[in-house]
């Protein structure tokens, strides 16, 4: 009998570490179908991503994570984040995907699994509107100090550039930087620049110069997720039935699409 019991013990045990083993890992779009929300690792960074008078998130990106949330079935959630902490946040699931104008640099694409590009892109230098004849070529930088976003695409052009720099939040922060005149110049993405700066913006006063590089957008999700593929085909999709163009028409970013 001892023996016996002994074997269903042995049996019990070996069926126990065999469901075990067995259990399936939850997929990215499952744990984000499960908890019924899509949260969105954001800046306030226009036109991708900002708020209107209601204190709600707008822009390009933000629209169009609405979209594809709503495509997945679930809710989305804006959370603004320090964007030199993205692979933190990501990986430690405060967010499930990273889609703000983020540049597919090489620390990105190592990081994280990304969407095809979405958007075309470069870093330009903004400075004081009567002072941008002087400030036409690499060389005339070099006395400059600049503000950039800290953990930014800009950053690492002006760091690539060995030029005295300012790490601060955000590109918004970069641009009050130079508008209050404690720093020099600041390098942004052109998108936003083309929003935000000269005739008829909130900085009427500064413009944009050269441009340092060519660069894209795409949307960062965990490695291995599943939402990548799902991403692509929303895209594609949104691109083939003209509602990515309308959206994109609607925040005057659409001669920056990239084809899918």
């Amino acid at each position: 009998m001892k023996k016996f019991l002994a074997l269903m013990l042995v049996v019990a045990m070996g069926l126990a570490m065999f469901g075990c083993g067995s259990k399936k890992e939850q997929t990215d779009m499952e744990y984000v179908k499960d908890k019924g929300t899509l949260v969105v690792g954001i800046t306030d960074f226009a036109p991708m991503d900002y708020k209107d008078e209601n204190g709600n998130w707008i822009g390009f990106d933000a629209d169009m994570a609405t979209a594809f949330a709503q495509k997945l079935g679930v809710a989305v959630e804006f959370v603004e984040i320090d964007w030199d902490n993205k692979i933190m946040e990501l990986d430690g699931k405060t967010v499930d995907c990273i889609w703000n104008g983020m540049t597919l640099t090489a620390e990105v694409t190592s990081a994280m699994d990304c969407s095809n590009a979405y958007c075309n892109n470069a870093q330009v230098v903004i400075v004081s509107k009567d002072k941008a004849d002087q400030y036409q070529t690499i060389d005339s930088l070099k006395d400059l100090t600049f503000a950039v976003e800290a953990g930014s695409a800009g950053e690492e052009q002006v760091n690539a550039l060995g030029l005295k720099s300012t790490p601060v939040k955000s590109q918004a922060d970069a641009l009050m930087e130079v508008a209050a005149g404690t720093s020099d110049a600041a390098v942004i993405d052109s998108l936003m620049a083309a929003a935000m700066v000269g005739e008829g913006t909130g900085y009427e006063n500064l413009t944009y110069t050269i441009g340092l590089n060519s660069e894209e957008y795409g949307v960062g999700f965990r490695k291995g997720s599943d939402l990548v593929a799902e991403i692509n085909q929303f895209f594609a999709d949104s691109m083939a039935d003209g509602t990515m163009k309308t959206c994109a028409e609607k925040y005057k970013v659409q001669a920056a699409l990239c084809e899918q």
